[in-house]
């Protein structure tokens, strides 16, 4: 057959080629489009079978992996997977950049030194205190409070020397000064050693102080606000300042607590006893000299109370934004003015109620034990 008859034949096949592509090849006619031998048929054979292919393959035989259609949306969609996956490395990349910043910027000290390691040791030594209270070993309770009030002394006096001051000392440093106090003061309420009045002025101030200490701390924290970071003393957010009549107070505070630890000792007999009543101090002046000395503790923890609710420079926040800081500080203020002034008011009641009644019943038992 001459190439000019294979062309006539290609042409004339095109209608039924057409015709055919449109209806689905039969499997019998797949297999039989195979064994033709001439020039027509295997132009139709050619035809039909890669048409069919995709489609009407024998179960048996492999299926090929992907259409041309299916591999050009394989190949549209690697760029944008690749995009996506660019855009997400890119994303994290500048996450951990600004972790990073975030973390150096927010300023951080040195919390482990001497100072802060006897500032914390006083802490400790506050309920080991009080258990010997309640078991009665007066002696070992005033020799631990005695060590408690040295501590005291040397751990501010260290840090001012070798500059180790830390915004963590100047928290704990009270906190563990008002945790002695008002572990004792409880003790020694319910041991009877001081009116309810009083104690209730001691505890009053220091629970005030320390709801204010809390709305204090948590304003000015800086971002973000987890429970983590809010008891990280290495990040300071707000510096106290003891006003001047506080540090009187705890001084005298700290000699009420330490007499009415040693009352009990000099009063008990033995060398003590003799001593002080050889210089002529009476058991009876000596708790005449503690009851007037209770009511100048009272005075000044009042004073020293409300002092924080009026002095704008006894708290300290740190921050940029001035309008921010002056309006947690006067929230702070009002925090310490509402909830110790409401102590003061409980106190007085106390004063000339409940303790007046006990005076009476200790008067009255006094009386009936003197001899006749």
């Amino acid at each position: 057959m001459s190439v000019w008859q294979v062309m006539a034949a290609h042409v004339s096949l095109v209608p039924s080629w057409s015709a055919a592509s449109s209806s689905r090849l039969s499997p019998y006619h797949a297999a039989a489009c195979l064994k033709t031998k001439d020039v027509q048929s295997t132009l139709r054979r050619n035809y039909y079978c890669k048409r069919a292919s995709p489609r009407h393959s024998s179960p048996d035989e492999p299926r090929p992996a992907s259409t041309s259609s299916s591999s050009g949306k394989t190949e549209n969609e690697k760029p944008l997977k690749r995009s996506i996956e660019n855009a997400k490395e890119r994303t994290k990349a500048v996450r951990e950049k600004v972790r990073s910043s975030l973390t150096n910027l927010t300023p951080r000290e040195n919390i482990y030194n001497l100072p802060n390691f006897l500032t914390v040791s006083r802490l400790i030594a506050a309920p080991v205190t009080a258990y010997f209270l309640v078991h009665d070993h007066y002696k070992w309770a005033l020799g631990l409070f005695a060590y408690a009030g040295f501590t005291d002394l040397v751990d501010g006096w260290l840090a001012r020397k070798w500059k180790l001051q830390t915004v963590a000392g100047s928290v704990i440093d009270p906190m563990a000064d008002k945790a002695l106090m008002i572990i004792l003061t409880v003790t020694l309420a319910i041991k009877g050693a001081l009116p309810a009045y009083l104690a209730t002025l001691i505890l009053g101030r220091d629970a005030s102080l320390a709801i204010a200490a809390i709305y204090y701390r948590y304003a000015s924290l800086p971002a973000p606000k987890t429970m983590g970071r809010y008891w990280d003393f290495s990040l300071p957010s707000a510096e106290v300042h003891p006003t001047t009549v506080s540090k009187y107070n705890t001084f005298l505070q700290l000699v009420l607590i330490g007499s009415a630890l040693a009352l009990p000792v000099v009063t008990a007999g033995g060398e003590y006893a003799g001593l002080l009543h050889g210089l002529g101090l009476t058991d009876a002046a000596l708790n005449s000299s503690m009851h007037y000395y209770q009511w100048l503790v009272a005075a000044t923890t009042a004073w020293s109370g409300l002092s924080y609710a009026y002095l704008k420079d006894a708290v300290t926040i740190i921050g940029t934004d001035e309008a921010l800081k002056a309006k947690q500080g006067a929230r702070g203020r009002a925090i310490i003015g509402v909830t110790f002034g409401s102590m003061v008011a409980v106190a007085t009641w106390l004063a000339f109620t409940v303790d007046e009644e006990r005076k009476q019943e200790q008067k009255e038992q006094s009386e009936i034990q003197r001899p006749q």
